[in-house]
């Protein structure tokens, strides 16, 4: 299929040079955004949170991983109406930005304490492996940076048109059946150019994945740039490179370059992409400058000939493709290390958690023996290193907590964005409302096993932060004849863990809608439907994908 070239100007730095077209570029110009946090610890610190410049308050502080959050007590049939300062608390969520999701006890520890002590003891796990604070006030911010840097930790770009934290493997270097570790991948390109002016200024967020385990345990179709293990029949293990994937309000899956990268040449041909981003990205309209724009405008095959000619500077080798193996993606139960310990994969409901519960979990993880802890993409956590012998009586403890390793299919496979409680952009509630639909359809599933679990993905509304295309069952949270309720979105799935066909982004039925209340009863007629009329072996996305609308209503 031939490219589409674009016609008019885009912005491109590399095509029509630096000269801002809209507010938003003019801004970054003005000032990086990595400048604001000298104001933040010199004046809006000591000053509160009048003295916070508007351009600071609603862009740059971003870059710093800090966002004002919804005020309460506005619904959601106001949320398209009003301004941004109408909307706006006068608190903050904070991201900490935790690359592969991998953390220490110690830091584990630190990051209950402060949300106990200036979150109100909010703690969410996201499905980008960060853990995310609300309530937090603009006077306690440098407090929290220092405390957070003292134990290896910070918020550096955990937002912003920024490189944005890193999706690693939550099994990288333990795994028995590992390709490659893609730690040392992070880490060098982390320490190198995280919270560098390089690319403090991208036309967009830019999204990174980096897996070697063999049921590729990242979402490697959905972010800009992806290193997927894989073994080169000549070259041995390295990656398999992706580029140009995104969802939001206009979904794209990445595209293969079609190229073999070394774990060494991996931070290289990261930087390489980065830097196509920023010189050739659109700038012109913030809706079209994501990477996945570029990527569809010129194809894998011219993107890779940029590469390689203009950045590189050589060729890369060609590559097979990945395929995922079959095996879980989600890590959760108890699973053998390589080394002879064990690891131990808990599904905390919606990734909501407390700094109360990160404190005990980071204490009985250390009477199991172990000192680690990782985030997975799908709000889940898992203790590493876990003395066998230890292993029932950590799972029993968590178990207290609401942390379940043995969890029903629903608690397994339910993901939920912040919704209305905290975000300025939902419509509907979501972490609440998929806790009580996950308890309900425990008690009407009783007993009953599917196998492997439907996925339920809750989106407050249309930009996806809870994957809603790529859902069994994905929700879009809407106003339904003035209600609160969601478009219902079926069969999206990614080849990863045990999907081993074609990616595809769900279907949606016409008229097919369902307020918050009549959720439950959904969910369940759709699952029952399924296992009344799907064909022997075949699993939930494709029934939903072929199946009559009449079945899916």
């Amino acid at each position: 299929m031939p490219t589409r070239t674009p016609t008019r100007d885009q912005g491109q730095w590399a095509v029509s040079g630096r000269s801002p077209l809209n507010s938003d570029e003019v801004l970054k110009q003005e000032a990086d955004g990595l400048t604001s946090r000298d104001r933040v610890i010199s004046t809006y610190s000591k000053e509160g949170f009048g003295s916070i410049s508007q351009e600071d308050l609603f862009a740059r502080l971003k870059w710093w991983g800090v966002y004002t959050q919804r005020k309460q007590g506005i619904d959601g049939h106001r949320t398209a109406s009003l301004t941004p300062n109408e909307l706006s608390d006068d608190t903050f969520m904070m991201r900490v930005r935790i690359d592969g999701g991998q953390l220490t006890t110690e830091q584990t520890k630190v990051l209950g304490a402060l949300s106990h002590e200036f979150g109100r003891d909010t703690a969410d796990i996201t499905d980008r492996q960060n853990i995310q604070y609300h309530w937090i006030r603009i006077e306690d911010v440098p407090e929290i940076w220092e405390r957070l840097e003292a134990v290896g930790l910070r918020t550096t770009e955990a937002c912003g048109d920024v490189p944005r934290g890193f999706l690693g493997s939550p099994v990288a270097g333990i795994a028995a059946d590992e390709i490659i570790d893609p730690t040392p991948t992070i880490r060098g390109i982390v320490d190198q150019w995280i919270g560098s002016p390089e690319f403090s200024n991208l036309p967009r967020k830019f999204k990174t994945a980096v897996t070697g385990h063999p049921s590729i345990d990242i979402p490697h179709e959905i972010n800009d740039i992806s290193f997927v293990g894989v073994v080169h029949p000549e070259l041995g293990p390295g990656y398999d490179v992706w580029v140009g994937g995104a969802l939001a309000t206009t979904p794209k899956l990445a595209k293969r370059l079609g190229v073999w990268v070394s774990q060494e040449e991996a931070p290289e041909v990261w930087h390489g992409v980065v830097s196509i981003f920023r010189d050739y990205g659109y700038r012109l309209r913030r809706t079209h400058a994501r990477l996945k724009f570029l990527v569809e405008d010129w194809g894998p095959e011219k993107f890779r000939q940029v590469l390689e000619d203009e950045y590189l500077h050589r060729k890369l080798h060609d590559g097979p493709a990945a395929h995922p193996d079959g095996s879980p993606d989600d890590h959760i139960g108890v699973h053998a290390q390589k080394d002879g310990n064990v690891y131990i994969g808990f599904a905390p409901t919606v990734g909501r958690l407390s700094g109360p519960k990160l404190t005990t979990i980071a204490e009985a993880a250390e009477k199991a023996g172990s000192h680690r802890i990782r985030l997975t993409p799908y709000q889940k956590l898992l203790v590493l290193d876990v003395l066998p012998e230890r292993a029932d009586e950590l799972v029993a403890e968590l178990q207290q907590l609401g942390l379940q390793a043995h969890p029903s299919s629903f608690r397994r496979a339910t993901m939920a964005c912040s919704g209305i409680e905290f975000c300025k952009l939902a419509f509907v509630e979501t972490k609440g409302l998929a806790a009580r639909t996950v308890d309900e359809l425990e008690r009407r599933f009783a007993g009953e096993t599917i196998e492997p679990p439907i996925t339920l993905n809750i989106n407050g509304c249309p930009n996806s932060c809870a994957r809603f295309q790529v859902a069994d069952i994905g929700l879009k949270g809407q106003i339904i004849k003035g209600e609160f309720g969601f478009q219902v979105h079926l069969g999206g799935r990614l080849e990863t863990g045990r999907h081993l066909d074609e990616s595809r982004l769900g279907r949606t039925v016409r008229g097919l809608k369902v307020t918050s209340e009549e959720l439950p009863d959904y969910v369940e007629r759709v699952v029952r439907s399924f296992l009344a009329h799907r064909e022997e072996g075949q699993d939930f996305a494709h029934w939903a994908i072929e199946a009559p609308e009449e079945q899916l209503a």
